[in-house]
Parts: structure tokens; C-alpha cells; sequence
């Protein structure tokens, strides 16, 4: 079939299988141009591995560290002439390059919040990495149910104690509008932070822990973000904000008990870039098109792989220490936060407009990025071709 992006609301529901390949290709390109991480991780546990930063950070440690990797996601595979879903095809190119690479790569495709992707991945662990000596935390979802109490439990993007009401834009059409957000409930509050916050992440440690699958000296990391002011009522003093603040808290514990075999937790907070759960997030998709404007003529402008690269290769590995600041984060949104970058965004926030916003943003960018989440517009793939959708990949939860 010919596949075209179709778009619906903040999500495009097809993904073009060359076009995924492409992209995850390009990432690698952007690793090995770095160099080899010197004293990098060796055997890799990735939570949440298809997408985003997961999917930068299994690329990063594989091709920066020749690591063997298993990675766990959720996606759904092509079937009957379906396409599958743009993590299913991120994770199929993946695989074929860890391969070429020489390197070992396993991935358990299902719910990761349940006991029984997290058991059957405890058992991979054991069988094909021995021991494991970074374990990144990256799980984005809508919903989670609890693997002790049955009970589904799902996100809100809602402000707390009062409504919220500011710009946003409708990233397909160009067109600036007011958005308005109800306050959260205390159930949509508590509904948040069990899907976002740390406590899958600890659960996923104490496992491990307990089976002894943790290598000394391991790491385990989660990803976080806070952002500029204009985002502050939705997002970190939101709903979302609330979780966050969990998922930091747990990384205290996480880390107190792995130091007892000298290792150690953190949890980056990570600059604004474009993935499918931010483009859900009212307000965010504008922030971002200014700040990507700003930030490119800064020559500060980084993606997902741009991101993780910089935490390996100046912080985590090669000989460094890890940065962190007073609330014990380590911050790879310096740049993003830098003082002259957040006063042109402030001024340039008010005075964006439907009509002059390809003049004051980047919006043009944001689409670029959007649609390369889906693998369109990627250079050298020929999008008018025919193209066969099944994709198949070996999954440690099958057979």
C-alpha cells in the first residue's frame, strides 16, 4: 500500500514502516558521530523502549556502548494489512541495526504495569543479560491498572485548586486560540499520580532487586520535566506536576537502595521536544513552536537523541560526574532554561497571533518533528512507493 499521514486531533493514525526506519537510523548516525561512550553501560534494561526518550536511550547506550539491551513497550503489530503502530516499527528497524551491530537485543511487547510482562521480562533479564547495569524508566501512558488492587486508573491534563486559561495552537491548522481547563478533582489528582508517578518504577527495582538481576554499581533513571511559567498551571502545577513530583520522591528511595551495592537513581528532567504524549498537552505545542524558533537561533536546538547523547557523553559516562541541582535533579534542560532563551520566548508568547504565527515560531518545525514521530518526511524514503506494512519482530513473550 501507499501510506499518507492521516491526521486526527493531536494524533496521526498511520506510520510509514521505511519511514520509522529511517528515523531510528538517523538517530544512530547522530550517536556514532559522537564517538564511543568510554566506561557506557553493558547490559540495558529499557521500560518503555518504542519511542521518545526510552527509544533515544536504548539507541544511545546500544550504538554508543555496543550494550546488549532488552527493551518493553506496548504497541500494536500489523496485522490482516493493518499497519502497526509507530513504536512497533521503530522497534523493527532497532532490532535489524542492534543486530548488524553484533549486539544482543530482546523485546517484550505487552502491558508493563502488569505482573505478568514484568515477570516474564525478569525471566529474559536473567536468561540473556545476566545482570543488568542501567535501568531506564520511561513509561508513557493513559492508563494504568494496579497489579495488587484490579483497578484501572487513568491521567488528567488539569490545573488544581482553579481553572486555567491561556493560549494554545491547533499544530494542523495554524490557528491560535484560548483554551479553559476545569480544576482536577482529588480522584483525578490521586488517578494521575498512580499512572505517572514512581511507583511502577519502584516496583520494576525492587524485583529486580530481589532476583538479584541488578549488577553492582547499577543505575536506574527516570525522566522528568518541569518548564518556563507559561506552562506551570497545566503542567508542573498540574495534574502532571503532582505525578512528577512522585516519580522524584521515589527516586530518593530507588536510590537508597541501590547504593547499598554502590550504585544509584536520579531522574533527569528533560527539555521540551516534541512526542506524541506533549502534543496532548494544551498550551505545550505552542511553547514549543516558539521555543524551537528561539533555541535553533541560539544554535541550543535539541531532539530526543541530542538529549540522551549529551547525558551519556557529559554527565552519566566518559569519566564524568552527574549535575544536580537543589532538589537533587539532574537538569539536561540547561539550555532550554537559560535565562536569555526564556525571556525571548516570555516576549514573544503575548504577541503570537493566528496570522503571524509561521513569522513568530517555528510551527514548521513542530510539524517536521511531529510527522517524523509517525516516519514521514524523512529524507531518501520514497513515500509515493508501495509499501508492505507486516513487519515481523521476535518477541520473548511469544513461543
Amino acid at each position: 500500500m501507499i501510506i499518507k499521514p492521516r491526521i486526527r486531533g493531536f494524533v496521526c493514525i498511520t506510520a510509514h514502516p521505511d519511514g520509522c526506519e529511517a528515523h531510528v537510523k538517523e538517530q544512530i548516525e547522530h550517536v556514532r558521530k559522537n564517538g564511543p561512550v568510554k566506561d557506557g553501560p553493558r547490559k540495558v534494561l529499557v521500560i518503555g523502549a518504542s519511542t521518545g526518550y526510552g527509544l533515544a536511550t536504548r539507541i544511545a547506550a546500544t550504538f554508543g556502548s555496543k550494550a546488549d539491551s532488552i527493551g518493553v513497550f506496548f504497541e500494536r503489530p500489523p496485522q490482516d494489512g493493518k499497519l502497526g503502530t509507530p513504536g512497533w516499527y521503530n522497534t523493527v528497524a532497532f532490532d535489524k541495526f542492534a543486530r548488524e551491530e553484533g549486539v544482543y537485543a530482546g523485546h517484550v511487547n505487552g502491558d508493563a504495569f502488569s505482573n505478568e510482562i514484568r515477570e516474564t521480562t525478569i525471566q529474559a533479564v536473567r536468561k540473556h543479560l545476566g545482570q543488568v547495569d542501567l535501568v531506564v524508566y520511561s513509561l508513557a501512558s493513559p492508563r494504568r491498572t494496579h497489579p495488587i488492587t484490579g483497578e484501572t486508573h487513568r491521567s488528567t491534563l488539569k490545573p488544581i485548586g482553579q481553572s486555567f486559561r491561556n493560549k494554545t495552537v491547533d499544530t494542523d491548522k495554524g490557528v491560535v486560540s484560548e483554551v479553559e481547563l476545569e480544576p482536577a478533582t482529588e480522584k483525578e489528582i490521586e488517578d494521575t499520580v498512580a499512572v505517572m508517578g514512581g511507583e511502577d518504577w519502584e516496583m520494576w527495582i525492587e524485583a529486580l532487586h530481589r532476583e538479584n538481576l541488578l549488577a553492582p554499581g547499577a543505575t536506574s533513571m527516570a525522566y522528568s520535566y518541569i518548564g518556563p511559567d507559561v506552562t506551570w498551571p497545566i503542567y508542573r502545577k498540574g495534574t502532571i506536576g503532582k505525578a512528577k513530583e512522585h516519580l522524584e520522591k521515589t527516586a530518593g528511595k530507588i536510590d537508597a537502595l541501590l547504593k547499598m551495592t554502590q550504585g544509584r537513581a536520579f531522574v533527569s528532567v528533560n527539555k521540551a521536544v516534541v512526542t506524541q504524549a506533549s502534543s496532548a498537552i494544551p498550551v505545550v505545542p505552542l511553547y514549543i513552536s516558539i521555543l524551537f524558533k528561539v533555541m535553533k537561533e541560539k544554535k541550543l536546538h535539541e531532539d530526543c537523541i541530542q538529549q540522551i547523547t549529551r547525558l551519556f557523553t557529559d554527565q552519566l559516562y566518559n569519566d564524568r560526574a552527574l549535575l544536580f541541582d537543589e532538589n537533587g535533579l539532574v537538569r539536561i534542560d540547561d539550555w532550554e532554561m537559560k535565562k536569555d532563551v526564556q525571556e525571548e520566548v516570555a516576549a514573544l508568547w503575548p504577541k503570537v497571533t493566528t496570522e503571524n504565527i509561521e513569522e513568530l515560531s517555528d510551527l514548521a518545525e513542530y510539524r517536521k518533528n511531529f510527522l517524523k514521530l509517525f516516519g514521514f518526511g524523512l529524507p531518501g524514503v520514497d513515500y509515493e512507493a508501495d509499501t508492505d506494512p507486516q513487519r515481523d519482530l521476535p518477541l520473548l513473550n511469544e513461543g
